[in-house]
């Protein structure tokens, strides 16, 4: 087989030269067509990644309580066996400057017993450990440095802390561009001698997801999300158009889960994670699991569900009919040749009617199916040829799986 220049032919020349990439043969990436991007070869993510970060719930007000209360809530919940393994700390973890000997270290005020000491904690919990850094000169909030001209010592300071997952934002960048500082840091995380998941918060600047691929495990297709329906619709929007960029080893990331965090009701928090499980998006927690309450609870762990996400196949589902401003009809492969299905009312005043027809989703027409209502965890009666229609309230929406049974 040929070989392939892992950068990609889209990266620059000055890209190329800093990072030193490595070649991966054509074969890595056949059977899906030229939008199946090469991929950096970690051996994580195979399927999306699960976990909570600190971000949308507490902002900078963290510290090594909350981390371990929210590590012995995960468990105790049953989140952690649903399969939500990394805790991530996000902006505002270190210390505002770096060491004399220009390390990065833990605020000592929040965290006085170290990072060190907190991924063993995680990880005695059978959890993993995430940290947050920038590709700028420092991170968003401004309190503490970023890593750009520290990539190695960073990683490997990460590294040696037993660190599983760095967030990478895009904040006090200097004048070179995304494809030069993002790719840094993912060589740097390759030689730091420890397996690191390496999310991409570049925001959706410059395609991302046509490149993020070659150096990064997630890559954030949009701009930051915030609690309310219109940025959870806006970001998944935004999203769907780079849906075949996505596969086993790297995904297309709309942003954390605000699930839990009070500004939806509960029928537009299902949506959101109903989006979010059929996009193949991150399922990464952005509320208080210490305080949990039994419906949010019952939305993020709904195993049939998160099966959807985590299906092997590994194939990002997406809009495919669209009736008015209002209607859609969303749908991905699954393996064992079933199909997901999402009828989605975005409309705020009525129920409506939503049809999926076979030709929608990939089905032949005189095919037979049986549709199974995850949400309700009903097998509906009878058998379905060539369509399926369902009543739909506002705000609200209808997730299926569709199981091909013959004629």
């Amino acid at each position: 087989m040929a070989e392939i220049n892992r950068c990609g032919a889209a990266l620059l020349p000055l890209a190329v030269a800093l990072i030193g990439c490595s070649l991966v043969t054509a074969g890595a990436v056949t059977g899906g067509g030229s939008a199946r991007r090469l991929l950096v070869d970690n051996g994580l993510a195979r399927t999306p990644q699960m976990g909570w970060n600190s971000w949308n719930h507490f902002g900078c007000d963290i510290n090594e309580t909350v981390i371990r209360s929210t590590v012995d809530a995960l468990v105790s919940s049953g989140l952690t066996s649903a399969g939500y393994t990394y805790v991530n700390l996000d902006d505002c973890w270190a210390d505002n400057q770096r060491t004399k000997e220009g390390y990065m270290a833990a605020n000592p005020d929040r965290f006085p017993s170290g990072i060190k000491a907190l991924t063993d904690y995680v990880h005695s919990k059978g959890l993993k450990l995430g940290l947050y850094s920038s590709a700028g000169t420092r991170t968003c909030s401004n309190r503490m440095p970023g890593s750009l001209g520290h990539e190695d010592t960073d990683a490997k300071t990460f590294a040696s802390w037993g660190v599983d997952y760095l967030k990478y934002d895009n904040c006090y960048r200097d004048d070179s561009n995304e494809l030069v500082r993002f790719p840094r840091m993912s060589h740097a995380l390759r030689n730091s001698g420890r397996p690191i998941f390496y999310s991409l918060c570049e925001w959706g600047y410059m395609d991302v997801a046509t490149w993020g691929g070659s150096y990064g495990n997630s890559w954030r297709t949009t701009g930051d999300i915030n609690d309310t329906w219109t940025s959870i619709l806006s970001n998944i929007d935004q999203n769907d158009a780079y849906a075949k960029y996505a596969k086993p080893g790297g995904w297309n990331d709309p942003d954390m889960l605000e699930v839990g965090n009070g500004g939806l009701t509960h029928d537009e928090y299902i949506v959101h994670f109903s989006l979010w499980a059929i996009a193949k998006a991150p399922l990464i927690i952005g509320c208080d699991v210490t305080s949990i309450s039994k419906d949010t609870l019952g939305i993020l762990s709904n195993p049939e569900v998160i099966a959807i996400n985590q299906d092997r196949s590994g194939i990002q589902g997406r809009r495919v009919r669209k009736y008015d401003n209002e209607i859609e009809v969303w749908a991905g492969r699954l393996s064992g040749h079933r199909k997901a299905v999402l009828l989605l009312n975005r409309g705020a005043t009525s129920r409506r009617s939503i049809t999926v027809t076979w030709a929608d989703v990939g089905l032949r027409r005189g095919v037979a199916a049986e549709a199974r209502d995850v949400w309700k965890h009903e097998t509906l009666p009878g058998r379905f040829a060539g369509r399926l229609t369902a009543e739909v309230g506002p705000h609200s929406c209808k997730l299926f799986i569709l199981t091909p049974v013959g004629r």
